[in-house]
C-alpha cells in the first residue's frame, strides 16, 4: 500500500467555517493515525470571489487549532506550488493532454447564447442541460466542422473546455463512509473543465493537483458527493488511478433543518468561525471561538465528536488520543447537530483542568486596567476558588468581580432575605471585631473569629454570614466568606461592611 496522503483544500473566499475546520481535523487525524502526510493546498482560482486576507486567516486558524500541515504554501514540500494560482503551467499541460482524448471538447457558446437557450427551455417548462442530448446542436467542436472550429480559433474566439460525459453508463462508486452507490451518466452534464481565461475549474484542477501531489484519500464535505462521478471519470480520462473518497456529513443547525450557518450563530449567540474575521469590504467583525474565550484543545475536541464516535464512550480526548483512536468507519453518515451548551461544557472541562498559572495568563487581558490592588499570588488564589464555576477565563473576573472591586449595589431579593432591623447593629459590631483583629487574617483564622463572634452575641451563623456575604459581594453568592475576607484584606472588608450598614441601613 502506498503512503497515506490527504489534503485540505479550502478556497480563500472568506473566513474558515467550523465545518471546514472539522474537515481539516478529520483529514489530519486520519493521516496521522495511518502514519501519513497532511497537506494544505489553497484553491484560489476563483478570482471573482477572492477575499483579501482569507488565506492568512485559514493558516492562522489551523495553527491555533494545532492542525499543522506537513506541506503547505508556508511549509513547502516536494509537490508544490501549493497555491493553484501558481500552477497554471501544470494545468495547461494537462489541458492539452485531455483534449487529445475523447473525453473533452472545446465550446464557443457565449454566456448570452446559453442564457437564451435556457429561457427557451423554461418557456416550455423544461430545464436546459449542456449534455449528450444537447451538445450536437450547440456551438462546440463536436457539432461544428473542423474548418469551422479552425476558423473560430484563428480569430481568437473565446472558448471553454468541457468534459464529454459518456452516455448510458452506470458508475459503481464506493465511499468509505457512505458505502457503495451507483450513478447513471445520463443524469450528468458536460461540466466546464477550463474557463475561457485558460484557468481550470475546481473539478479539473482538483484531480490534477490530487494526482500530482499523490493524494491517496479525499476526505471532504458531502456537498461534493454529486461531483464524485465526474471526478472518477476524469481520473479515467487521464489514465490515472483515483484516490479513495470519504464524504463527511453536514454540521446541522441547533434547531430545525439545514446546515449550520453564520445566521444561526448570530441568532443563538455563538461563533461559527475559529478566529475573529474582519470583512475587508464592510469592516464588520465576526467573532471567533478564540476571542470568545474557547481553548483550542476544547474547540477541536468538541468539533471532533460532531460526527465521530471514539472508542470506550470517552468524550475528553487530547489531540494525540484522537489521532490514536481515529477511524473513518466510526464517522457518522447522518448529520451532527450543533449544541452551544455542549461546546461550553467542553470548554468548562478543559478550563478547570488547566494549571492556575496558565489561566492567570488567559485572565489578565480581561482584568480592568485600574486593577492593581491584588497581587498575582492572590489572583491565583481567586482562580483556584472560581474556576470550577467558570466556562471561560473571563468568567473568573465577571463571576468574581467582588474580589476586585466593592459592590456598587445590593440585590433586592438578597437584602430582603439577609437584612432586618437588627442587622446593621450586628454588622457594625462585626466591623469593630475585625478592626481589632491583629496579625493572622487567614481564612482558617477568620472562620474561628466569625464563629466566636456568633457565639458571643448568641446568634446563629446564618444571621452573621448571610448579611456579611451581602456586604462583601452585593449578592448571596460566591465562595466561602472567610476566603473572600482573606483575599480582599481587612481594610477593604471593613470598608465594605460599613458601606452596607450605611446604604442598606
Amino acid at each position: 500500500m502506498s503512503k497515506v496522503r490527504v489534503r485540505f483544500a479550502p478556497s480563500p473566499t472568506g473566513p474558515l467555517h467550523l465545518g471546514g475546520v472539522r474537515t481539516a481535523l478529520y483529514d489530519y487525524l486520519f493521516a496521522k493515525n495511518q502514519g501519513g502526510d497532511f497537506i494544505l493546498r489553497i484553491e484560489d482560482t476563483d478570482t471573482a470571489r477572492y477575499v483579501e486576507g482569507a488565506e492568512d486567516y485559514i493558516m492562522e486558524a489551523l495553527q491555533w487549532c494545532g492542525i499543522i500541515p506537513d506541506e503547505s504554501p508556508v511549509h513547502g514540500g516536494p509537490y508544490g506550488p501549493y497555491r493553484q494560482s501558481e500552477r497554471r503551467a501544470i494545468y495547461e499541460r494537462y489541458t492539452r493532454q485531455i483534449l487529445e482524448t475523447d473525453y473533452a471538447y472545446i465550446a464557443f457558446d457565449t454566456p448570452e447564447e446559453l442564457e437564451a437557450i435556457r429561457q427557451e427551455y423554461e418557456a416550455k417548462g423544461e430545464v436546459f442541460s449542456y449534455n449528450s442530448l444537447t451538445r450536437q446542436r450547440l456551438k462546440n467542436s463536436i457539432a461544428l466542422s473542423e474548418d469551422e472550429v479552425k476558423a473560430l480559433l484563428e480569430v481568437q474566439t473565446p472558448f471553454v473546455v468541457r468534459f464529454k460525459m459518456p452516455m448510458d453508463r452506470i458508475l459503481n462508486l464506493e465511499d468509505l463512509i457512505r458505502g457503495n452507490f451507483s450513478i447513471n451518466t445520463n443524469t450528468l452534464d458536460d461540466k466546464v473543465l477550463v474557463k475561457n481565461d485558460g484557468m481550470p475549474t475546481y473539478h479539473f484542477a482538483n484531480i490534477i493537483d490530487d494526482h500530482e501531489m499523490k493524494i491517496s484519500h479525499v476526505i471532504r464535505g458531502e456537498e461534493w458527493l454529486p461531483s464524485m462521478g465526474l471526478h472518477v471519470l476524469l481520473y479515467e480520462a487521464m489514465g490515472w488511478q483515483a484516490p479513495q473518497f470519504a464524504h463527511l456529513s453536514l454540521i446541522l443547525k441547533p434547531e430545525g433543518k439545514g446546515k449550520l450557518s453564520k445566521r444561526d450563530g448570530d441568532k443563538f449567540g455563538f461563533p461559527v468561525f475559529p478566529l475573529n474575521f474582519t470583512d475587508p469590504q464592510t469592516g464588520q467583525v465576526s467573532q471567533g471561538y478564540k476571542e470568545a474565550g474557547y481553548l483550542p484543545q476544547a474547540f477541536i475536541n468538541f468539533l471532533a465528536l460532531l460526527g465521530w464516535t471514539p472508542s470506550g464512550e470517552r468524550e475528553i480526548l487530547s489531540l494525540e488520543e484522537m489521532v490514536k483512536d481515529f477511524d473513518l468507519n466510526k464517522v457518522h453518515k447522518a448529520g451532527a447537530r450543533f449544541s452551544k451548551e455542549k461546546a461550553e461544557w467542553f470548554n468548562h472541562e478543559y478550563l478547570k483542568a488547566l494549571p492556575d498559572q496558565e489561566i492567570l495568563t488567559l485572565l489578565k487581558p480581561h482584568l480592568p486596567a485600574s486593577q492593581s490592588a491584588l497581587t498575582d499570588e492572590k489572583i491565583l488564589r481567586i482562580i483556584g476558588l472560581m474556576k470550577e464555576r467558570a466556562t471561560f477565563p473571563a468568567d473568573i473576573y465577571h463571576h468574581g468581580k467582588f474580589f476586585f472591586e466593592a459592590p456598587s449595589n445590593y440585590d433586592e431579593k438578597a437584602v430582603k432575605k439577609a437584612w432586618n432591623e437588627t442587622t446593621a447593629g450586628i454588622m457594625s459590631q462585626l466591623a469593630e471585631k475585625l478592626s481589632a483583629k491583629e496579625g493572622d487574617f487567614s481564612s482558617e483564622s477568620l472562620k474561628e473569629t466569625l464563629h466566636h463572634f456568633a457565639e458571643e452575641h448568641h446568634l446563629g451563623m446564618g444571621k452573621v454570614m448571610m448579611p456579611l456575604r451581602l456586604a462583601l459581594v452585593g449578592e448571596l453568592k460566591g465562595p466561602d466568606v472567610p476566603d473572600i475576607l482573606e483575599l480582599i484584606g481587612p481594610a477593604e472588608a471593613i470598608t465594605r461592611i460599613k458601606n452596607a450598614v450605611s446604604r442598606i441601613g
